[in-house]
């Protein structure tokens, strides 16, 4: 490859409309153009890039005896009216019709169309396990589109689909997924961890995404450095410090807090601390209302309730709402004295006595509330773990820090198999369910996350198994024919020892060729320029950033050792 034949658009100035590392340097580095609100064209480099992060990926699926797919991303309706989804992915989902006036959707994930070909193809125990698996495009139609290649309409991913015939297999194969995603990320350089995650609308038993350390990234992860622990923050779990709380049982009275509609206002005008207060939440799911309860510090994650009620169709409740259903305003609700209203309470408020909540009556709250005697509920972990709170395992702090999700992989059991018919016949003749599960490696996101994690004022640093080129010669005079007769053939001879090479052979400033080379990363770049005249050549390498000056004789060897070198390098970014 040769520099002045391809197309290579490299920009000085930081795009205006670039917000995080990643974007603004895809950008200048000529590798991404954008055509539309979260919509890219991939231009060389980045398909150079990303074609080397998905033979990564078949490399390792298929060293784990998983077979190659590639399905549809236009999809009928009925496969995903079958598994109950069509509705559920709500907004998310690109609708069409076709002339014939037929819904159809391009594909999110492809787990309902994957489970047609089992339900077709699979019949007996003897048929499995099964790992399939593909590297397609998906859309999502993103509501915020943003940050370049992190939050996009139209993405690459890997999805692959286990079927196997019970829990235990389905344990064999999540593990495996675990162990070759692993592979994958370290093979990609990436520094990643492992978490604890939610299923949200894929649905199964357990999940667990992993997660590369960015501010660059929408998804926080609750980690103890001390032990290990590691969830997303819409999973993760704390131990709290115990609360006094006053002796006695102690019966319900009223208190007149007039003007007082918040936490932290009541908590200060009773002279009293948040813990002891407890806050009431009313959310409508699935069109009825229910009444959540938390200490009075807390925040309420979400994703727990949506997990906990089982739909992730939920919303506050109005302000009409609330007082048609309690008989006052919002900040003078509580659970005593609800009714029948369903109440869900965070496991903090368990065991607990003499708390205070409103009255359901305006200006009005409540002393000496007892949970458990003086209302019913039912005890859920519903509140988001804060920084600083004590690791569920060790009792250390928990540290929060934002990240981006490249991967995720899901236990999804007999979801999709039961609702759509996927059975095969068991040892003993009796049809059953396979039971199946998930997996997703967001491609583009790979790259992505290797440029927020690698990168200085000068450009990227990529590692070297997806950097697009791994040596640069960069020829500084073209016109010089010994110089470019040495160029020729130390290319050559990079190419024959496998090492993929490209030749700067512009006629262009040195300056430029240098600035052009660290913006795209490459790892290694040898300069070829007057010194040759005395014999010698330049090394660099992009890692740290070392200029060193060797026998031209010598340089094919040395842009070898210091590829071989060069993980070693990128662990000390």
């Amino acid at each position: 490859m040769r520099w002045s034949q391809l197309f290579i658009p490299t920009l000085r100035d930081v795009p205006a409309d670039a917000e995080v590392i990643s974007h603004k340097l895809l950008l200048r580095a000529g590798y991404i153009r954008q055509l539309g609100s979260g919509i890219y064209s991939l231009l060389p480099l980045a398909r150079r890039s990303l074609l080397k992060i998905e033979n990564i990926i078949r490399e390792e699926m298929d060293g784990a005896g998983a077979q190659e797919f590639y399905l549809p991303a236009l999809n009928p309706d009925d496969v995903w009216k079958a598994s109950g989804r069509w509705d559920v992915m709500g907004a998310n989902m690109f609708r069409i019709k076709d002339r014939a006036g037929r819904d159809l959707c391009l594909g999110m994930t492809h787990e309902e169309v994957f489970t047609s070909i089992a339900k077709d193809g699979l019949r007996s125990y003897r048929d499995l396990p099964q790992i399939w698996y593909q590297i397609q495009l998906k859309f999502r139609d993103e509501p915020r589109p943003k940050s370049g290649l992190l939050r996009v309409r139209q993405f690459t991913m890997k999805d692959s689909y286990s079927f196997d015939i019970n829990k235990e297999g389905l344990d064999h194969s999540f593990d495996l997924h675990d162990e070759v995603y692993r592979k994958i990320f370290d093979r990609c350089g990436l520094k990643y961890t492992a978490v604890q995650a939610v299923s949200g609308s894929m649905g199964g038993s357990e999940s667990q995404e992993f997660m590369v350390r960015s501010d660059a990234g929408e998804d926080w992860v609750v980690n103890c450095k001390s032990c290990g622990y590691a969830a997303n923050l819409e999973r993760a779990d704390s131990k709290l410090d115990p609360v006094d709380d006053q002796e006695g049982e102690l019966k319900p009275s009223e208190i007149h807090t007039p003007g007082q509609k918040t936490i932290e206002g009541v908590a200060s005008f009773l002279g009293t601390t948040q813990e002891r207060l407890i806050k009431s939440l009313v959310y409508i799911v699935d069109s009825k209302a229910l009444l959540l309860l938390l200490r009075g510090d807390q925040q309420l994650c979400e994703m727990k309730l949506a997990d906990a009620a089982g739909s992730e169709n939920f919303r506050p409740a109005t302000d009409l709402e609330i007082r048609e259903l309690f008989g006052a305003d919002p900040g003078s609700l509580g659970p005593v004295g609800a009714g029948n209203l369903p109440i869900l309470a965070d496991l903090s408020l368990q065991g607990r006595q003499n708390m205070i909540c409103g009255a359901n009556r305006d200006d009005y709250h409540l002393d000496n509330v007892t949970p458990g005697k003086d209302f019913t509920a039912e005890f859920i972990d519903l509140r988001e773990v804060r920084e600083g709170e004590s690791c569920i395992e060790c009792g250390k702090p928990l540290a929060i820090f934002k990240t981006i999700e490249i991967g995720h992989i899901f236990k999804l059991g007999t979801k999709y198999s039961e609702a759509m018919g996927a059975t095969v016949l068991d040892r003993n003749g009796k049809e059953i369910p396979v039971v199946m599960g998930s997996y997703g490696i967001g491609v583009d996101r790979v790259l992505a996350s290797a440029v927020e994690l690698y990168n200085d004022q000068n450009g990227m640093i990529l590692p070297r198994d997806i950097a697009p080129f791994e040596v640069v010669i960069t020829l500084l005079r073209p016109d010089n024919q010994k110089h470019l007769d040495f160029a020729e053939k130390l290319y050559s001879d990079l190419k024959g020892r496998g090492i993929d090479t490209i030749l700067d052979d512009r006629d262009d400033r040195p300056g430029v060729k240098f600035k052009d080379a660290e913006l795209t990363g490459i790892p290694v770049r040898i300069t070829v320029g007057k010194k040759l005249d005395e014999g010698n050549v330049e090394i660099f390498t992009r890692a740290d950033k070392k200029m060193d000056v060797i026998p031209a004789e010598t340089c094919l060897e040395e842009a070898v050792r210091l590829l071989e070198n060069y993980a070693e390098k990128m662990k000390k970014l």
